[in-house]
């Protein structure tokens, strides 16, 4: 079954102005983690996503629309 957690693009990226790599979860939430370990971030993003679904749980929010798939993907290209 698949986690909820896989309906969100998790977006890791190397940011020259802050010199570290920078995870963000567009949609879902503001911010997000950073560090110098590109894989380290990713896994520490996933962390974060899964948190951000349980706290929208316990506090009966509804989940944002999930934003992974190839509409979001195409949405990125437009914009690059």
């Amino acid at each position: 079954m698949m986690k909820e957690s896989a309906r969100y693009a998790k977006i890791v990226e190397w940011s020259e102005e802050d010199g570290c790599y920078v995870g963000s979860c567009p949609g879902l939430m503001f911010g997000g983690c950073h560090g110098d370990d590109e894989k380290a971030v990713f896994e520490d993003l996933c962390q974060i996503v899964e948190e951000m679904i349980e706290l929208c749980r316990l506090d009966n929010k509804p989940l944002p629309r999930a934003t992974s798939g190839r509409d979001f993907a195409n949405l990125l290209q437009n914009v690059a």
